[in-house]
């Protein structure tokens, strides 16, 4: 658990193409030859070491061709080779992994941003009604107007979520906001310490959270009836971003709360008790229910947990039997049933590594060689069978590989086929060090090839230059706004112990590629690579994010030695955009 403080299309498109994604990723599933195809116990593979997303029989999906293909010559020798097919392992990726939370730097560092997530620990407690949340553990257990600061329009009923939500959905982004699900939130914005010093706080300090109002919905709710009702916040929110809410998908997502495998740390003033099975999963019917009764074409995501032993045992829950993933998915399909309508469309986990090195957790600052060394590998852990990190995780549960989202999509699976993928929080650490970049560029490769949904990076806002830019090699590599594809491809690399390479074409344009290659080494690294494409290139644009400048600078373009085949030089510990023209 860490401590923490608080466009390239039109939302619209961004939205649809995540319901086209949602509706075909089965599909996708079957024909992007064994990416994500790992069983329930993780022992399937996501292309064995040489990181590649395939290694099965060749697929294509997409709706892209599958005739007309140029194979490449031979580009030389290479202490590296890139292998790159546009006729294999073809899938789309949702433009819904690209999210940060709290993104508030949408002109400029966090360009391209596709989704910001308004959550974290203060929206556990936050009353939409009139701004007022608790810090929980984070400070003091304290009620207090950190969500509106000194706004004068503080009072304004949801002008928190206003505010962030519209620069989200300006920016051609969506929005995902919290609903509180625990109990109470914050009745007063008092700011007075620990809210455990006024007598009887809880029934002083904190109003209940309801998911159903009963009556008519007001945009001026009643401040002194003890209750805050759900399904009249997302009323609210239709209402105030009417055009967020049209079409067959809105451009808002709702999350069920935050981390409740913790609540009882986070937030022990309002839920002391650690949280069960059962009232969980009560909860999210319960809430999920009365969102949908309000915007049946908002995505709701759950169960929003913490990490590894929330996934597993919801932190070692009083009525525990049995993996609490199964539990969740099994109880979220029998609601379906007896609903008639899915209820919560993505499961929504949060991922912090948990090796340590040099002493220190890698999510932090540390920039020793160790942690550098340990950080830049620690993504393998989401899909590559033959990676050991050095974590409990792996030493004590697991005892081996990881493997994350092989053997989470294998849970889906088996469980409740058709859900979505989501992590509302991650973060590699080096937010400042050209590893933290590296790191965010291979989790994005990954998670767009491996067919992860939704994903938001838990943005600290300070000392993250270099995280943002490996975050822009994906979203806007030239400062402008030229992105990665939509559509995934085979990428393959010789060693992936040293570097990677990810690949994409747009289904608009099928030869329009863009390649992300990587450079895990603290030694510069030639790689030889060849291109299987729908076009002939005769020269490769070159952006480079080095130690030197947390940027993206364009360097000379590389010419090819043969037919779509050449040789690139990468820099030491380094991001390179190459796009074929």
């Amino acid at each position: 658990m860490l401590s923490r403080q608080a466009p390239f299309l039109h939302a619209t498109f961004v939205l649809l193409a995540s319901a086209a994604f949602l509706a075909c990723g089965d599909d996708a599933e079957t024909t992007s030859a064994g990416s994500g195809g790992a069983d329930a116990s993780g022992s399937g593979t996501a292309g064995g070491g040489t990181g590649t997303a395939g290694g099965g029989t060749a697929g294509t999906g997409g709706g892209l061709p599958t005739q007309g293909i140029i194979e490449p010559g031979d580009p030389g020798p290479g202490d590296v080779t890139f292998t790159v097919r546009a006729d294999r392992d073809v899938r789309p990726i949702s433009p819904l992994i690209y999210g940060a939370n709290w993104a508030s730097d949408l002109d400029g560092e966090q360009r391209g941003t596709t989704v910001v997530r308004m959550g974290g620990n203060r929206l556990t407690a936050y009353n939409w009604e009139n701004n007022a949340s608790n810090a929980g553990s984070d400070y003091m257990h304290q009620n207090d107007a950190h969500l509106v600061g000194d706004s004068p329009n503080g009072d304004v009923p949801g002008e928190a979520v206003r505010v962030l939500a519209e620069d989200a959905l300006a920016h051609g982004a969506a929005f995902l906001a919290t609903v509180p699900i625990c109990g109470y939130v914050a009745a007063d914005k008092d700011g007075d310490g620990d809210v455990n010093q006024t007598t009887n706080y809880l029934e002083t300090r904190f109003h209940p959270t309801i998911a159903r109002k009963g009556a008519p919905f007001s945009s001026s709710p009643d401040l002194d009836d003890n209750a805050v009702y759900q399904d009249e916040f997302v009323a609210w929110m239709k209402q105030a971003l009417p055009d967020a809410f049209q079409g067959d998908v809105a451009q808002v997502l709702f999350s069920l709360d935050n981390e409740p495998d913790l609540w009882n740390h986070t937030h022990e003033r309002i839920h002391p008790d650690p949280v069960t099975y059962a009232e969980l999963v009560d909860k999210n019917i319960e809430f999920a229910s009365a969102i949908k009764d309000v915007a049946p074409n908002a995505l709701v995501t759950g169960f929003v947990s913490y990490g590894y032993s929330g996934y597993v045992s919801l932190q070692g829950a009083p009525d525990a039997d049995g993996n609490f993933l199964e539990h969740y998915l099994d109880a979220m399909q029998a609601a379906e049933a007896s609903e008639g309508r899915r209820l919560v469309d993505v499961l929504d986990l949060h991922w912090y590594t948990e090796i340590y090195a040099n002493g220190e957790r890698i999510t932090g600052d540390d920039s020793s060689p160790e942690s550098v060394a340990a950080r830049v590998q620690a993504p393998r852990s989401l899909w590559d069978p033959t990676f050991v990190e050095d974590s409990w995780i792996a030493s004590d549960v697991v005892q081996g590989p990881i493997a994350l989202i092989p053997w989470l999509k294998g849970l889906i699976d088996a469980h409740y086929p058709g859900t979505a993928l989501g992590f509302t929080e991650y973060n590699y650490g080096g937010g400042d060090h050209i590893s933290g970049a590296i790191a965010q560029a291979d989790a994005l490769g990954v998670f767009g090839r491996e067919g992860v949904f939704l994903a938001t990076i838990w943005d600290p806002g300070a000392e993250v230059a270099m995280l943002r830019a490996g975050v822009r090699a994906f979203t806007s590599y030239d400062g402008q706004g030229a992105r990665f594809g939509d559509t995934s491809i085979h990428a393959e690399t010789s060693d992936v112990a040293k570097a990677t390479v990810y690949a994409s074409v747009d289904e608009a344009d099928p030869s329009r590629m863009v390649l992300v290659a990587i450079n895990k080494t603290a030694a510069p690294l030639t790689a030889a690579v060849t291109l299987a494409a729908l076009a002939t290139y005769t020269a490769v644009d070159v952006w480079q994010l080095t130690a030197a400048k947390a940027d993206l600078v364009a360097a000379d373009p590389v010419t090819p030695s043969a037919t779509n085949a050449f040789t690139y030089a990468m820099p030491a510990h380094s991001v390179s955009v190459l796009v074929p023209r």
